[in-house]
């Protein structure tokens, strides 16, 4: 059985219980992760996937 995880999925997942465990660090988890986001889509690494 193989699982695919893409780190896109798994970094809003967090974002969204962090948001939900603390929701003070909104901005902070907001801002983090779209640099995420954007640095991933530079650098290619959304075709990443964990076996």
């Amino acid at each position: 059985m193989n699982i695919h995880i893409t780190i896109g999925p798994l970094l809003a997942l967090i974002a969204g219980i962090l948001i939900l465990l603390m929701p003070r660090l909104l901005n902070f988890i907001v801002a983090i992760y779209f640099i995420a986001i954007g640095l991933i889509g530079l650098f290619g690494l959304g075709a990443f996937h964990l076996h």
